[in-house]
């Protein structure tokens, strides 16, 4: 029998994250600290939003690129944010999802051959969806040293005559690590020095503590060479909405379109009234959430000093990655223990890339009581370990 199925589409491994969740749905009294979703309600005022529309039979195709009015407060919003302006007509699209347009900005820029620079540790979706574009993945492994942030001499380093595209995930998923606009500005030098693209996804550009998120969109030169990546599912608590969007130069934006137009048609139509509101009204309640993860990251900080879990400080999105070289075993062998013994889930750094070895990530969107216990578990099975 002929085989059914596209070679590349088998090279692809699958995600390294979901299978601890997995395993930890079937376990009585375990713990997940594995899942990047917030644990708050969406916020009233856009879930009150999401019904009218319902109510009022908003239930038709929007136009493919989004919602006008949705597009219009995007821009605002963007304008306030990040200090760019685009153009709703043309600059914007709406998404399934950040990551649907991670998935087309790729396939709409990348030719067999060209290069995407990926620095890893990073969410997992970077590296497969640049494959399947036809692209080629180049990792450039982030240092501990450098608290996971990327420098400009290694994107030096990393580009050759078919480089593409630079992927800037930061706030950083499964690090937290953050970018200061000294750190992004050698690097958007670099990057106009080469005519090379850079996609920036922002998904977390909401949850940052201490200095507010910087887009290296925002630097001379920089707009019309970069695809901002954002959406509503992280600092919005809108993951089951499904809603994302896409900034970025008219002649990209409008062939990401025809991708859009063909495989998805729309974003849902409700989730995108929803959204409006939420852009106009609900500041403070993304504020009032932002105060609680940094309430929970400062309680895991502490909890990691106090046991001696050696653990860098992230000032972004709501993980942390603490090291465990310590215990001299890898990050999937940690993570299997932990859960069979102590019945915490915990994603391998692995999950993330090679260079996540020696690390594991915890989620902390979760409530307060529930990161207490599974901190009190976590110290109970290092101090075990460290008596082995």
């Amino acid at each position: 029998m002929r085989n059914p199925l596209s070679q590349k589409i088998t090279e692809v491994k699958p995600s390294g994250i979901r299978k601890f969740f997995d395993i930890v749905s079937e376990m009585k009294d375990a713990i997940s600290l594995g899942v990047g979703e917030p644990d708050f309600d969406t916020p009233w005022r856009i879930r009150e939003e999401g019904i009218y529309s319902l109510e009022r039979g908003r239930t038709f195709y929007t136009s493919n690129a989004g919602l006008k009015p949705l597009k219009e407060e995007i821009c605002k919003y963007q304008e306030r944010k990040i200090n760019v302006t685009f153009d709703p007509d043309k600059e914007v699209i709406v998404t399934v999802g950040g990551s649907e347009g991670i998935d087309i900005a790729f396939r709409a820029m990348l030719d067999p051959g060209d290069e995407v620079l990926i620095p890893q540790p990073c969410y997992v979706s970077y590296e497969p969806c640049a494959f399947l574009a036809g692209g080629t993945p180049v990792i450039i492994p982030l240092q501990q040293k450098n608290d996971f942030k990327l420098t400009a001499e290694e994107v030096e380093a990393a580009i050759t005559p078919k480089t593409k595209i630079l992927v800037l995930p930061f706030p950083n998923n499964p690090t937290g690590a953050v970018m200061t606009k000294e750190e992004l500005e050698p690097i958007a030098e670099v990057v106009k020095k080469h005519d090379i693209y850079v996609l920036s996804d922002e998904i977390y550009s909401e949850l940052t503590y201490g200095k507010p998120h910087v887009s290296i969109a925002s630097f001379p030169g920089m707009k019309e060479r970069t695809i901002v990546i954002n959406g509503f599912s992280k600092g919005f608590a809108m993951t089951g909405w499904r809603l994302g969007y896409v900034c970025g130069p008219e002649v990209i934006i409008k062939q990401m379109l025809k991708i859009h137009q063909y495989a998805i048609m729309c974003a849902p139509t409700n989730s995108q009234y929803a959204a409006v509101e939420g852009l106009r009204h609900c500041e403070g309640e993304v504020q009032s959430m932002r105060e609680a993860y940094n309430q929970r990251r400062r309680f895991l900080m502490h909890e990691f000093k106090r046991m001696k879990l050696e653990c860098f400080e992230p000032y972004g999105a709501f993980y942390v990655f603490p090291c465990i070289k310590e215990f001299g075993m890898t990050s999937e062998e940690f993570a299997t223990r932990f859960l069979r013994e102590e019945k915490v889930a915990v994603v391998p750094g692995t999950a993330f890339g090679d260079s996540g070895e020696g690390f594991i990530r915890i989620s902390y969107a979760y409530s307060l009581d529930e990161l207490k216990e599974a901190l009190r578990r976590l110290g109970n099975f290092i101090g075990r370990l460290r008596n082995e």
